[in-house]
């Protein structure tokens, strides 16, 4: 819609976690490389949690992205399996043919062979699941059994689980007590501070393209900032409407009144609220009117005075 108006050759605040978009602030830039490093030393079972929208998706694409030919790597971005149905998807990213009518015995033997066999020549496997907060407590626990598969020195299967902070709360159950064991790294995503929001936006606006000046004032991206808490999805939305309302004016630069414009129509945005010039015109106008009302009776009073 409003690309050609600002000279950028795709969106570049769109919600789908495109790794070409990946930013490496120090949270998440820090996390990619604990990821890196504990896969590399062969670690078994790495937990990387953070609230809704701050990026655990783009950075599980952007670490699959970054692992070399030594990695064999397998997604899971949907987490409500049963354990065989886990098996079973692990399987398939995995290129295994599978009968049928094959058991969970069958399919836990075929992987364990197809794991054994890239271990000789070299290649280390990796499991990624999203949204791991939701997976059933059984198939958690199937997942904690297959981070077993080992052999005298290494392990066969690394897992990185990405995940709300509902997670630490679940594995935090006597039940799933061993899978808690099994961790052997996490990290936390943290939202954007300031700096970050503006480092953010100007990062994404150059991959999409755009070449020219300052496009979102200072101004505009406190309350951006602000109203978007610092969570990465919500500074997209925020900043793709900002980028509408002024598309719609015509105009080519992002004020406070756009970004208002966008908090206003963004129903998880913080309402940045400024006092008195945050009321809407017609009670500025209103106070105005009460004002003048005042100062004419008070010159009345002091002529008849």
């Amino acid at each position: 819609m409003y690309l050609s108006h600002f000279n950028l050759r795709e969106a570049p605040f769109s919600l789908t976690p495109d790794p070409d978009f990946f930013y490496g602030y120090a949270g998440h830039q820090e996390a990619l490389n604990v990821l890196l490093v504990a896969l590399q030393g062969g670690e078994g079972f790495l937990k990387i949690t953070g609230e809704v929208g701050t990026g655990k998706t783009l950075l599980c694409r952007k670490l699959l992205s970054a692992l070399g030919e030594g990695f064999r790597t397998a997604y899971l971005p949907n987490p409500l399996l049963t354990p065989f149905e886990l098996h079973k998807a692990l399987a398939q990213e995995l290129a295994l043919k599978t009968p049928a009518d094959a058991t969970l015995h069958d399919l836990v033997k075929r992987i364990t062979e197809a794991l054994v066999v890239m271990r000789q020549h070299g290649r280390k496997a990796v499991l990624c699941i999203d949204e791991a907060q939701a997976m059933p407590a059984e198939s958690l626990e199937a997942l904690r059994l297959l981070s077993n598969l080992e052999t005298e020195k290494q392990k066969l299967l690394q897992i990185v689980v990405f995940a709300q902070p509902e997670f630490n709360v679940l594995v935090q159950g006597t039940d799933l007590r061993q899978l808690r064991q099994r961790i052997t790294f996490s990290y936390e995503l943290p939202p954007l501070d300031r700096a970050g929001v503006d480092g953010y936006v100007k990062h994404r606006l150059r991959v999409a393209g755009y070449g020219g000046g300052q496009l979102f004032s200072p101004a505009a991206l406190d309350a951006i900032s602000t109203a978007s808490r610092g969570i990465p999805r919500l500074v997209n939305i925020l900043c793709h409407k900002a980028l509408m309302a002024a598309y719609g004016q015509g105009v080519t630069a992002i004020d406070p009144s756009h970004a208002a414009a966008a908090i206003r129509d963004t129903e998880d945005a913080l309402p940045a609220r400024c006092g008195f010039w945050d009321e809407p015109l017609h009670r500025w106008l209103g106070a105005a009117t009460a004002i003048e009302a005042v100062l004419l009776l008070w010159l009345l009073w002091s002529a008849l005075a």
